[in-house]
């Protein structure tokens, strides 16, 4: 059990039955009446984000997520398969249990599964990715750094805004946690 008073971002939580991860949280002390925490929870199986006040210094249970590390091998179209990297065991989840991280997926990069009661609730990705660009307006000489953005496709699919100067070939480096480019490697 874990107290109200006690959240972070990034904590994980047991409510209803459901795993959810504090994105947001704010204790609250009006001048009349009992302090509270107002927090925003993101559901772990379905991406949800809900709004929920707690008393302070209310207690709730902590989910324990195991996290195990799995090689990703191949999408079949409709499915993503993975391999387990200590039991070699294969299997596969759905687009809808990956979420956004299918744009950051390369063939044979490892990452992490989350885990909570034997079930996969989905992936742990890694904070930045590089991918290459294989899609985009050409930069023409004169370019600079700052004055503006295009769109460019990456070998996953997604598409991401780069400055002129990006050219197709280039590698580069994407924050995976909001989709943005960093820099150019």
């Amino acid at each position: 059990m874990i107290s109200t008073n006690n959240f972070r971002t990034g904590l994980t939580i047991e409510l209803d039955g459901e795993v959810y991860q504090v994105v947001d949280f704010q204790h609250v002390k009006p001048g009349k009446g009992a302090a509270f925490v107002r927090s925003k929870l993101k559901n772990m199986r379905t991406g949800a984000v809900i709004d929920k006040t707690f008393n302070a210094g209310e207690k709730i249970p902590r989910a324990r997520i195991d996290r195990r590390e799995v090689q990703y091998l191949y999408n079949d179209g409709t499915d993503y398969h993975f391999m387990d990297m200590e039991t070699y065991d294969q299997f596969s989840m759905s687009k809808e249990q990956l979420g956004d991280a299918i744009n950051f997926l390369k063939e044979n990069m490892t990452i992490n599964l989350l885990m909570f009661q034997g079930r996969s609730i989905g992936v742990d990705l890694p904070n930045f990715v590089e991918l290459e660009v294989v899609e985009t307006a050409p930069g023409i000489k004169g370019d600079t750094a700052s004055g503006g953005s295009k769109p460019a496709t990456l070998e996953t699919g997604y598409v991401v805004q780069v400055p002129f100067f990006v050219n197709v070939g280039d590698v580069l480096q994407i924050d995976t946690r909001t989709g943005h480019y960093i820099k150019r490697v």
